[in-house]
């Protein structure tokens, strides 16, 4: 009798132990999750990187610059457009000067980011520029007539220097990102400065777009330099290639939103996301995840506003918190989850960022990191409006159903 007491003892022990540890694989906390998810798709997660958040034009410029004057081999630049202006004319007279000393300067930009901006860099412009030691080519040049060409741009924001540091996130080369405009007022958005090994996963995206758009083969150890194996910060690089990498950017977001516990923080210019995306947001807030949403009063595109507030209100039925920020544009590209990872680049949750453009995004697996976005975004909602029901009421019937439309065409937008 007493064998089998201790029998029935040892098996519901047993038992107990591995009904905890297969709950514990299913529900394992949301960073390890989406880090197995990543390492299982064949991203590099590296542990080795220093990372600082770079609030705004005036602090990614300048602290760029000065990454910039310590160049001694290679300065890589890849952007959606250049705007002629103040900005611009400084950054390619820094370049120029690292030329003169030898640094190989390497610039890509989207033809169509550039002919999309009312200040682009035309002929005489390039001429001048290549004319001071400057390698700089289009991507992918617009062609009569052209229709071929509006998809799948590069939407990339992308700078490595010696292959140590590179930056990334959500601002182009243009002087409203320090001045803001006057249609919208201050231009906020997010950049990112990491140093690490992450560096050459950005250095891999800028080569492979180079040789592309160039007919080049640059290569070697030259711009994969070592890294110090130091404890630092997990961060993996996300990049969307249409038809090779179609989806991959896409799938990380749907992961990090269904490993989430507590909270998810958005904020996202262009809020019109894929239908994946959406309905993994409403399965979120129906677990009990606080959903917040900051998206702007006012933007730069026509009928998005409209669009943007209408799938807002559509999730805020659902129970997300949703703040207006109407201190002017914020252009930034940030989620967190939990207080434990985030991610800043250049993508937007919209079809043409999700389904079409190229695009990189850094995610960042630590805490430090996390809450200091997490910091910017109460402080931000100090300058926003929480909508209500009855916020929405006071929006005109014609703004509703301008917004309905302009839902319903975003895959176009």
């Amino acid at each position: 009798m007493r064998n089998i007491k201790y029998r029935l003892t040892f098996i519901f022990l047993f038992l107990t132990f591995t009904a905890t540890v297969t709950v514990n694989a299913q529900d394992p906390d949301s960073d390890s999750a989406v880090i197995r998810f990543l390492s299982g798709q064949g991203v590099p997660v590296t542990e080795n990187n220093s990372v600082k958040l770079l609030n705004g034009g005036r602090e990614k410029f300048d602290d760029l610059f000065q990454s910039i004057a310590k160049a001694k081999h290679h300065i890589h630049l890849e952007y959606f457009n250049f705007r002629n202006d103040s900005i611009a004319g400084l950054l390619f007279r820094l370049l120029a000067e690292k030329a003169k000393q030898g640094v190989e300067i390497r610039a890509v930009y989207d033809a169509f980011g550039n002919c999309s901006n009312n200040m682009p860099l035309k002929k005489k412009h390039l001429d001048s520029i290549r004319k001071n030691g400057i390698e700089i080519f289009p991507f992918d040049p617009l062609c009569f007539p052209f229709i071929n060409h509006i998809f799948s741009r590069d939407h990339r924001k992308i700078v490595i220097i010696d292959g140590q540091t590179a930056y990334t996130g959500g601002i182009n080369v243009a002087d409203y990102y320090i001045e803001g405009l006057p249609e919208t007022g201050e231009w906020r958005d997010m950049h990112v400065r990491i140093e690490g090994s992450a560096a050459g996963c950005l250095q891999k995206i800028f080569l492979s777009i180079w040789n592309e758009v160039t007919g080049q083969e640059i290569t070697g150890i030259q711009y994969f330099p070592s890294h110090a194996d130091i404890d630092g910060k997990t961060v993996a690089i996300i990049d969307r290639v249409p038809k090779k990498l179609p989806r991959q950017l896409e799938e990380t977001y749907l992961k990090s939103i269904r490993s989430a516990k507590n909270v998810i923080r958005i904020v996202n210019p262009y809020f019109l996301p894929v239908p994946a995306i959406k309905k993994e947001l409403k399965k979120a807030i129906a677990r009990n995840v606080r959903v917040e949403i900051m998206i702007s009063a006012k933007l730069d595109i026509k009928f998005t506003p409209d669009g943007v507030f209408h799938v807002a209100h559509r999730l805020m039925k659902k129970g997300a918190d949703i703040y207006i920020y109407n201190n002017g544009f914020h252009h930034s590209k940030i989620m967190t989850v939990d207080g434990k990872f985030c991610t800043v680049g250049s993508a937007n949750l919209d079809y043409r960022s999700l389904r079409h453009d190229y695009e990189a995004n850094a995610f960042i697996f630590d805490g430090e990191i996390t809450n200091e976005l997490d910091s910017i975004f109460e402080a931000d909602k100090e300058n926003s409006v929480k909508m209500t029901p009855e916020i929405w009421k006071k929006r005109s019937l014609w703004k509703r159903f301008v917004g309905w439309i302009a839902s319903g065409l975003s895959p176009l937008l």
